[in-house]
Protein backbone atom coordinates (compact mmCIF):
# COMPACT_ATOMS: atom_id res chain seq x y z
CA UNK A 1 0.00 0.00 0.00
CA UNK A 2 1.13 3.76 -1.07
CA UNK A 3 1.73 5.61 1.74
CA UNK A 4 -0.06 9.30 1.64
CA UNK A 5 0.83 11.93 4.10
CA UNK A 6 0.80 15.80 3.57
CA UNK A 7 24.77 19.26 30.64
CA UNK A 8 28.20 20.64 30.34
CA UNK A 9 28.59 23.87 32.41
CA UNK A 10 28.03 21.36 35.61
CA UNK A 11 30.77 19.13 33.90
CA UNK A 12 33.21 22.14 33.34
CA UNK A 13 32.70 23.26 37.48
CA UNK A 14 33.48 19.88 38.34
CA UNK A 15 36.46 19.08 36.29
CA UNK A 16 34.89 16.42 34.56
CA UNK A 17 35.24 15.56 31.04
CA UNK A 18 33.28 13.80 28.08
CA UNK A 19 36.34 13.09 26.05
CA UNK A 20 37.65 13.57 22.98
CA UNK A 21 36.07 16.06 20.55
CA UNK A 22 35.22 16.05 16.72
CA UNK A 23 35.81 19.36 15.58
CA UNK A 24 33.45 20.56 12.71
CA UNK A 25 34.46 23.69 11.37
CA UNK A 26 32.09 26.26 9.50
CA UNK A 27 28.65 28.49 9.91
CA UNK A 28 26.17 26.82 12.36
CA UNK A 29 22.98 27.91 11.47
CA UNK A 30 20.11 26.41 12.83
CA UNK A 31 16.46 26.58 12.22
CA UNK A 32 13.60 26.85 15.52
CA UNK A 33 10.25 25.52 14.49
CA UNK A 34 6.69 24.97 16.38
CA UNK A 35 6.87 21.30 17.68
CA UNK A 36 2.84 21.19 17.43
CA UNK A 37 2.12 23.53 14.57
CA UNK A 38 3.73 22.08 11.11
CA UNK A 39 6.10 24.14 9.77
CA UNK A 40 5.34 27.18 12.37
CA UNK A 41 8.64 28.97 12.21
CA UNK A 42 9.88 30.53 15.80
CA UNK A 43 11.50 34.13 15.47
CA UNK A 44 12.57 35.83 18.66
CA UNK A 45 14.11 32.47 19.84
CA UNK A 46 17.34 32.62 21.89
CA UNK A 47 19.96 29.89 20.80
CA UNK A 48 23.16 29.69 22.57
CA UNK A 49 26.27 26.68 21.79
CA UNK A 50 28.52 26.03 24.59
CA UNK A 51 31.70 24.48 24.60
CA UNK A 52 32.95 22.74 27.83
CA UNK A 53 36.06 25.10 28.56
CA UNK A 54 35.04 27.25 25.88
CA UNK A 55 32.95 31.02 25.35
CA UNK A 56 29.35 30.43 24.30
CA UNK A 57 28.11 32.04 21.31
CA UNK A 58 24.35 33.27 20.99
CA UNK A 59 21.82 34.26 18.35
CA UNK A 60 18.78 35.30 18.15
CA UNK A 61 16.03 33.19 15.56
CA UNK A 62 14.76 35.67 12.86
CA UNK A 63 11.02 35.63 11.31
CA UNK A 64 12.03 32.50 9.23
CA UNK A 65 12.53 30.87 12.82
CA UNK A 66 16.78 30.57 11.43
CA UNK A 67 19.71 31.67 13.44
CA UNK A 68 22.88 32.18 12.58
CA UNK A 69 25.66 31.48 14.65
CA UNK A 70 28.85 33.05 12.78
CA UNK A 71 31.70 31.48 11.03
CA UNK A 72 33.49 31.78 14.36
CA UNK A 73 32.41 29.18 16.77
CA UNK A 74 33.15 25.47 15.26
CA UNK A 75 30.71 23.00 16.22
CA UNK A 76 32.10 20.29 18.59
CA UNK A 77 30.46 17.13 19.04
CA UNK A 78 31.15 18.04 22.85
CA UNK A 79 29.28 21.12 22.66
CA UNK A 80 25.27 21.80 23.72
CA UNK A 81 22.57 23.75 22.20
CA UNK A 82 20.12 25.31 24.09
CA UNK A 83 17.21 27.00 22.95
CA UNK A 84 14.74 28.91 24.50
CA UNK A 85 11.45 31.53 24.22
CA UNK A 86 9.07 32.53 26.70
CA UNK A 87 5.67 29.74 26.50
CA UNK A 88 8.11 27.02 25.82
CA UNK A 89 10.19 24.69 27.25
CA UNK A 90 13.74 24.91 26.63
CA UNK A 91 15.59 22.80 24.64
CA UNK A 92 19.39 21.25 25.40
CA UNK A 93 20.60 18.78 23.19
CA UNK A 94 24.33 17.48 22.21
CA UNK A 95 25.87 19.21 18.55
CA UNK A 96 26.61 18.63 15.77
CA UNK A 97 24.69 21.27 15.62
CA UNK A 98 25.02 22.69 12.29
CA UNK A 99 22.19 22.92 9.54
CA UNK A 100 19.70 21.40 11.74
CA UNK A 101 16.10 22.09 12.56
CA UNK A 102 14.79 22.23 16.51
CA UNK A 103 11.27 22.14 17.67
CA UNK A 104 9.80 23.72 20.94
CA UNK A 105 7.31 22.57 22.73
CA UNK A 106 5.07 24.59 24.11
CA UNK A 107 4.63 24.48 28.22
CA UNK A 108 1.81 21.47 29.12
CA UNK A 109 -0.39 22.11 32.29
CA UNK A 110 -1.29 18.46 32.75
CA UNK A 111 0.23 17.14 35.53
CA UNK A 112 -0.12 13.69 33.32
CA UNK A 113 0.93 14.43 30.04
CA UNK A 114 3.93 14.24 27.92
CA UNK A 115 4.76 15.30 24.64
CA UNK A 116 7.65 13.21 22.23
CA UNK A 117 9.52 15.42 19.83
CA UNK A 118 11.90 13.59 17.12
CA UNK A 119 14.06 15.69 15.09
CA UNK A 120 16.60 13.95 12.56
CA UNK A 121 18.97 15.35 9.48
CA UNK A 122 18.27 15.72 6.06
CA UNK A 123 18.50 11.43 5.40
CA UNK A 124 16.74 9.60 5.54
CA UNK A 125 13.16 11.81 4.48
CA UNK A 126 10.88 9.68 6.29
CA UNK A 127 11.26 8.70 10.07
CA UNK A 128 8.00 8.27 11.92
CA UNK A 129 7.31 8.53 15.24
CA UNK A 130 4.88 5.27 16.90
CA UNK A 131 3.47 4.99 20.60
CA UNK A 132 1.46 2.00 21.50
CA UNK A 133 -0.62 1.79 24.52
CA UNK A 134 -3.47 -0.60 25.42
CA UNK A 135 -6.39 -0.17 22.17
CA UNK A 136 -4.21 2.22 20.75
CA UNK A 137 -1.35 2.64 17.83
CA UNK A 138 -0.77 6.35 17.24
CA UNK A 139 1.27 7.45 14.24
CA UNK A 140 1.03 8.53 11.02
CA UNK A 141 -2.06 6.54 9.70
CA UNK A 142 -4.06 6.73 12.98
CA UNK A 143 -3.26 10.36 14.40
CA UNK A 144 -5.79 10.38 16.98
CA UNK A 145 -5.46 7.89 20.21
CA UNK A 146 -7.43 7.93 23.25
CA UNK A 147 -5.34 10.96 25.47
CA UNK A 148 -3.20 11.26 22.43
CA UNK A 149 -2.37 12.33 19.37
CA UNK A 150 -0.24 12.75 16.13
CA UNK A 151 0.72 16.59 16.42
CA UNK A 152 3.22 16.99 13.34
CA UNK A 153 4.22 14.74 10.42
CA UNK A 154 7.20 15.11 8.58
CA UNK A 155 8.04 13.41 5.31
CA UNK A 156 10.73 15.64 4.08
CA UNK A 157 13.64 15.19 6.67
CA UNK A 158 14.35 16.99 9.66
CA UNK A 159 11.11 16.61 11.53
CA UNK A 160 9.76 17.49 13.64
CA UNK A 161 7.54 14.54 14.27
CA UNK A 162 5.46 15.30 17.76
CA UNK A 163 3.22 12.82 19.87
CA UNK A 164 1.26 14.52 22.45
CA UNK A 165 -0.48 12.23 25.53
CA UNK A 166 -2.84 14.29 27.36
CA UNK A 167 -3.01 12.23 30.08
CA UNK A 168 -1.13 9.03 30.82
CA UNK A 169 -3.94 6.65 32.06
CA UNK A 170 -3.05 4.91 35.66
CA UNK A 171 -2.32 1.45 34.78
CA UNK A 172 -1.40 1.22 31.22
CA UNK A 173 1.83 1.31 29.92
CA UNK A 174 3.12 2.79 27.00
CA UNK A 175 5.94 2.16 24.41
CA UNK A 176 7.71 4.61 22.28
CA UNK A 177 9.82 3.67 18.86
CA UNK A 178 10.69 5.21 15.83
CA UNK A 179 10.27 3.22 12.63
CA UNK A 180 12.54 4.04 9.36
CA UNK A 181 9.92 4.32 6.58
CA UNK A 182 12.16 5.52 4.06
CA UNK A 183 13.75 2.20 4.64
CA UNK A 184 11.24 0.05 5.69
CA UNK A 185 12.03 -2.98 3.73
CA UNK A 186 15.53 -2.56 4.45
CA UNK A 187 16.52 -4.24 7.78
CA UNK A 188 20.19 -4.36 7.08
CA UNK A 189 20.14 -0.27 6.50
CA UNK A 190 22.29 2.18 8.42
CA UNK A 191 20.72 5.44 7.46
CA UNK A 192 18.43 5.76 10.73
CA UNK A 193 21.85 5.26 12.84
CA UNK A 194 23.51 7.99 10.97
CA UNK A 195 20.32 10.87 11.21
CA UNK A 196 21.40 12.08 13.99
CA UNK A 197 17.81 11.10 15.29
CA UNK A 198 17.11 12.80 18.42
CA UNK A 199 14.23 12.40 20.99
CA UNK A 200 13.24 14.30 23.77
CA UNK A 201 10.66 14.19 26.31
CA UNK A 202 8.96 16.73 27.64
CA UNK A 203 6.73 17.17 31.05
CA UNK A 204 5.34 19.83 32.46
CA UNK A 205 7.47 23.26 31.43
CA UNK A 206 10.55 20.90 31.42
CA UNK A 207 12.87 18.34 29.14
CA UNK A 208 12.51 15.76 31.23
CA UNK A 209 14.69 12.67 28.95
CA UNK A 210 16.88 13.01 26.27
CA UNK A 211 17.65 9.79 23.78
CA UNK A 212 19.95 9.77 20.68
CA UNK A 213 20.11 7.29 17.82
CA UNK A 214 21.88 3.89 18.65
CA UNK A 215 24.95 4.05 16.17
CA UNK A 216 24.24 0.44 15.05
CA UNK A 217 22.20 -1.12 11.45
CA UNK A 218 19.10 -1.19 11.60
CA UNK A 219 15.00 0.72 10.74
CA UNK A 220 13.36 -0.32 13.99
CA UNK A 221 14.44 2.24 16.88
CA UNK A 222 12.91 0.90 20.27
CA UNK A 223 13.46 4.23 22.25
CA UNK A 224 11.45 3.77 25.73
CA UNK A 225 8.87 2.50 27.93
CA UNK A 226 6.45 4.06 30.85
CA UNK A 227 5.25 1.03 32.86
CA UNK A 228 1.34 0.65 34.81
CA UNK A 229 3.19 2.81 37.73
CA UNK A 230 4.16 5.32 36.01
CA UNK A 231 7.85 4.57 35.99
CA UNK A 232 10.15 5.88 32.43
CA UNK A 233 12.24 2.88 31.31
CA UNK A 234 14.77 3.53 28.64
CA UNK A 235 15.38 0.84 25.92
CA UNK A 236 17.04 2.42 23.37
CA UNK A 237 17.87 -0.32 21.34
CA UNK A 238 18.22 -0.73 17.34
CA UNK A 239 16.80 -3.65 15.18
CA UNK A 240 16.18 -4.74 11.56
CA UNK A 241 12.52 -5.61 10.09
CA UNK A 242 10.60 -5.95 7.46
CA UNK A 243 7.09 -4.81 8.41
CA UNK A 244 4.90 -1.87 7.11
CA UNK A 245 3.94 0.74 9.32
CA UNK A 246 1.00 -0.78 10.69
CA UNK A 247 3.05 -3.47 11.64
CA UNK A 248 5.03 -2.08 14.00
CA UNK A 249 2.87 -2.60 16.33
CA UNK A 250 3.13 -6.18 16.36
CA UNK A 251 7.19 -5.34 17.11
CA UNK A 252 7.04 -3.61 20.01
CA UNK A 253 3.86 -4.58 21.96
CA UNK A 254 5.28 -7.04 24.00
CA UNK A 255 6.80 -4.22 25.85
CA UNK A 256 3.08 -3.51 27.05
CA UNK A 257 2.95 -6.75 28.89
CA UNK A 258 4.78 -6.81 32.40
CA UNK A 259 6.78 -9.95 32.65
CA UNK A 260 8.79 -8.31 29.67
CA UNK A 261 11.60 -6.79 31.31
CA UNK A 262 13.83 -4.22 30.48
CA UNK A 263 17.32 -4.47 31.77
CA UNK A 264 18.96 -1.44 33.36
CA UNK A 265 21.38 0.53 31.69
CA UNK A 266 25.00 -0.38 32.61
CA UNK A 267 26.96 2.42 34.34
CA UNK A 268 30.63 2.68 34.60
CA UNK A 269 32.55 3.43 37.63
CA UNK A 270 33.68 6.41 36.59
CA UNK A 271 30.37 7.54 34.99
CA UNK A 272 28.86 6.56 38.82
CA UNK A 273 31.04 8.68 40.19
CA UNK A 274 30.80 11.75 38.57
CA UNK A 275 27.18 11.14 38.91
CA UNK A 276 27.51 11.22 42.07
CA UNK A 277 29.50 14.44 42.15
CA UNK A 278 26.99 16.63 40.44
CA UNK A 279 24.00 15.15 42.01
CA UNK A 280 26.45 16.78 45.63
CA UNK A 281 27.01 19.60 43.55
CA UNK A 282 23.25 19.96 43.00
CA UNK A 283 22.16 19.54 46.64
CA UNK A 284 24.28 22.51 47.60
CA UNK A 285 23.08 24.54 44.92
CA UNK A 286 19.44 23.57 46.32
CA UNK A 287 20.60 23.88 50.15
CA UNK A 288 21.92 28.08 48.80
CA UNK A 289 18.59 28.37 47.03
CA UNK A 290 19.67 27.83 43.35
CA UNK A 291 16.77 25.62 42.42
CA UNK A 292 17.67 26.54 38.54
CA UNK A 293 21.19 25.22 39.28
CA UNK A 294 20.16 22.20 41.44
CA UNK A 295 17.46 20.85 38.33
CA UNK A 296 20.48 21.17 35.83
CA UNK A 297 22.93 19.68 38.08
CA UNK A 298 20.38 16.76 39.01
CA UNK A 299 19.36 16.19 35.79
CA UNK A 300 22.97 16.11 34.54
CA UNK A 301 23.71 12.88 37.03
CA UNK A 302 20.93 11.37 35.77
CA UNK A 303 21.41 11.78 32.35
CA UNK A 304 25.07 10.12 33.03
CA UNK A 305 23.57 7.39 35.62
CA UNK A 306 19.66 6.77 34.96
CA UNK A 307 19.66 4.21 37.63
CA UNK A 308 20.62 6.96 40.17
CA UNK A 309 17.54 6.81 42.93
CA UNK A 310 18.91 9.08 45.08
CA UNK A 311 18.80 11.91 42.45
CA UNK A 312 15.47 11.50 41.21
CA UNK A 313 14.67 11.44 44.51
CA UNK A 314 16.62 15.24 45.13
CA UNK A 315 15.23 16.30 41.46
CA UNK A 316 11.68 15.64 42.37
CA UNK A 317 12.24 17.88 45.73
CA UNK A 318 13.52 20.35 43.57
CA UNK A 319 10.59 21.05 40.88
CA UNK A 320 8.32 20.69 43.57
CA UNK A 321 9.94 23.73 45.69
CA UNK A 322 10.08 25.38 42.19
CA UNK A 323 6.24 24.44 41.12
CA UNK A 324 6.96 22.05 38.88
CA UNK A 325 4.23 20.09 39.57
CA UNK A 326 3.87 17.73 36.91
CA UNK A 327 7.94 16.98 37.10
CA UNK A 328 8.03 16.54 40.50
CA UNK A 329 5.62 14.00 39.74
CA UNK A 330 7.67 11.94 37.28
CA UNK A 331 10.60 12.25 39.45
CA UNK A 332 8.73 11.13 42.48
CA UNK A 333 7.62 7.71 39.96
CA UNK A 334 11.38 7.32 39.05
CA UNK A 335 12.87 7.24 42.56
CA UNK A 336 10.05 4.73 43.18
CA UNK A 337 10.72 2.11 40.84
CA UNK A 338 14.35 2.66 42.16
CA UNK A 339 14.34 2.27 45.86
CA UNK A 340 16.66 -0.19 47.16
CA UNK A 341 18.21 -1.52 50.52
CA UNK A 342 16.70 -1.41 53.95
CA UNK A 343 14.97 2.03 53.62
CA UNK A 344 13.11 0.86 50.44
CA UNK A 345 9.78 1.03 51.89
CA UNK A 346 10.33 4.39 53.73
CA UNK A 347 11.44 6.30 50.26
CA UNK A 348 8.35 4.89 48.44
CA UNK A 349 6.41 5.44 50.92
CA UNK A 350 7.59 9.36 50.98
CA UNK A 351 7.50 9.61 47.19
CA UNK A 352 3.79 8.35 47.54
CA UNK A 353 2.83 10.58 49.46
CA UNK A 354 4.66 13.62 47.62
CA UNK A 355 2.97 12.75 45.27
CA UNK A 356 -0.49 12.31 46.60
CA UNK A 357 -0.15 16.21 47.58
CA UNK A 358 0.65 17.14 44.68
CA UNK A 359 -2.54 15.31 43.15
CA UNK A 360 -4.90 16.76 46.00
CA UNK A 361 -3.57 20.41 45.44
CA UNK A 362 -4.50 20.16 42.13
CA UNK A 363 -7.89 18.70 42.96
CA UNK A 364 -7.62 15.50 41.25
CA UNK A 365 -8.74 13.97 44.45
CA UNK A 366 -9.32 10.27 42.88
CA UNK A 367 -5.62 10.15 41.76
CA UNK A 368 -4.34 11.51 45.19
CA UNK A 369 -6.17 8.88 47.06
CA UNK A 370 -4.35 5.97 45.12
CA UNK A 371 -1.07 7.44 45.81
CA UNK A 372 -1.67 7.89 49.69
CA UNK A 373 -3.04 4.06 49.49
CA UNK A 374 -0.12 3.29 48.16
CA UNK A 375 2.46 5.17 50.72
CA UNK A 376 0.04 4.03 53.57
CA UNK A 377 0.86 -0.18 51.72
CA UNK A 378 4.71 0.81 51.96
CA UNK A 379 4.57 1.95 55.84
CA UNK A 380 1.92 2.96 58.63
CA UNK A 381 1.60 6.57 59.59
CA UNK A 382 -1.36 8.24 60.89
CA UNK A 383 -0.11 11.22 58.76
CA UNK A 384 -1.44 8.85 55.57
CA UNK A 385 -4.29 7.41 57.44
CA UNK A 386 -5.86 10.65 57.77
CA UNK A 387 -5.00 11.95 54.25
CA UNK A 388 -6.84 8.54 52.83
CA UNK A 389 -10.50 9.49 55.22
CA UNK A 390 -9.54 13.34 54.25
CA UNK A 391 -9.11 12.81 50.44
CA UNK A 392 -12.11 9.78 50.76
CA UNK A 393 -14.77 11.85 50.90
CA UNK A 394 -13.56 14.43 48.47
CA UNK A 395 -12.86 12.20 45.81
CA UNK A 396 -16.88 10.52 46.36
Amino acid sequence: MMREKGMLRGLAALGLSLGAATVFAGEVNVQVLSAVVKDQRLAGATVIVQKNGARSVTATTDTQGTAALGTEFADHDDSLIIIKKPGYSNLVAKCPCAGMTYALSPVMTSLDGLRIVLNWGAQPADLDSHIAFPGNHVYWEKKLGTEGNLDVDDVNGFGPETITINKKHAGESYVYAVHDFSNMHSPAADALARSQAKVLVYIGQSLVRSYYVPQQPGNLWTVFRITADGEFQDINTMRGTSVSAAAVLGSVDNYLKASTEVAAVQVSAANADNARALNKAGEAAYHAGDLVQAIDLYRQAIDIDPNFGQAYGNLGLAHGKAGHTAEAIWANRKAIALASGPTAATVRAGAYYNIARLYEAAGQYADALQQYQAARREKANPVYDKAIERVGRLAK
